[in-house]
């Protein structure tokens, strides 16, 4: 398990219990009571840690290299029966976005996510999450065809923004997410979103837009990132603490802007912590979200979309 800078007194107790764990082996002495009081001291030491974090520290804990990613919750909300499509049958195959069909509790799905890498081999591979043109091109896709067989979609989102490369730019990244957004908005089917790491920018918003939009409980989200956000402010990246609190880009705070509709708890201490308790309650919100949306008629629900959207940044003076 890695740790972050705040959790290091989670470490040092960590160690501290091998440590009395691995003298009891070698010793033959009874160290029940002892490593029981260590593990105590755990427990308290993680609910004193995780019930007080900061906005940085929550964007810490969405990049976690050992956070669960769109496949691996995919898998798990599916249970295998997940058949992954390939292509925006335009370009290629962006391999920072997956979709395809899956059955959750026999009901078919559409889901899409946005995929990283659990290592550096891989993290090149899918670009870090960060999607081409064709990316959302092939999410468009498959949306569309979701909406031919009269299927739900989920989209997982978790990314730092779009591929900002040259190529993307060449291949019409704007006017991908765009037409994303257009095309969602009209979308005759249920639409769930869910932020379960990262969401940054136009990234995040071209497989956005839905009925519904939930955050799990360590996520953030948000036009920019707060380090990128400080480099323009103050030139500089050590003010991203301060801009992650000014910017109000954890589930929180978009609750109460009206943003999102609800936050999806962890596990104590982070989805990494108990990926199948994470994936679990993925699995209930969007089961309880689906049953709300299946009464809906499909005009009504491009309309409910629309206006939620349309709605957000309304203020009066």
């Amino acid at each position: 398990m890695e740790f972050l800078d705040f959790e290091q007194p989670i470490k040092e107790l960590e160690e501290q219990l091998k440590s009395c764990r691995l003298v009891g082996e070698e010793n033959g002495v009874d160290v029940t009571q002892a490593c029981k009081q260590i593990e105590q001291a755990i427990e308290e030491s993680k609910k004193k840690i995780y019930s007080n974090l900061t906005p940085w520290q929550k964007v810490q804990l969405s990049r976690h290299p050992s956070r669960p990613y769109s496949l691996d919750y995919i898998y798990q909300l599916t249970d295998n029966t997940f058949l992954e499509f390939h292509g925006d049958r335009n370009f290629g195959d962006d391999k920072a976005m997956v979709g395809g069909m899956g059955r959750i509790q026999d009901i078919p799905f559409m889901i899409i996510g946005q995929q990283k890498g659990k290592n550096t081999k891989e993290r090149q591979y899918r670009r870090f999450g960060m999607s081409n043109p064709e990316g959302y091109r092939k999410a468009l896709r498959l949306m569309k065809l979701a909406e031919k067989f009269n299927m739900p979609i989920v989209t997982l989102i978790d990314t730092p923004g779009a591929y900002p490369g040259l190529e993307a730019e060449e291949r019409g990244q704007g006017e991908a997410i765009a037409r994303n957004i257009f095309e969602m908005m009209r979308l005759s089917v249920p639409v769930i979103c869910i932020i379960i790491g990262e969401g940054a920018s136009g990234g995040a918003l071209g497989i956005g837009v839905g009925n519904r939009v939930y955050m799990m409980e360590n996520t953030w989200y948000s036009v920019i990132s707060p380090e990128n956000c400080s480099a323009i402010l103050w030139r500089s990246w050590d003010y991203k603490e301060e801009a992650a609190t000014k910017m109000k880009m954890t589930p929180n705070d978009m609750l109460s802007l009206g943003i999102i509709d609800g936050i999806i708890d962890e596990p104590l201490g982070g989805a990494h912590y108990d990926p199948t308790k994470a994936g679990i309650n993925l699995k209930e919100q969007i089961l309880k979200s689906y049953q709300e949306l299946a009464k809906i008629s499909p005009a009504e629900l491009s309309k409910q979309r629309q206006e939620k959207f349309l709605a957000m940044g309304e203020y009066s003076g």
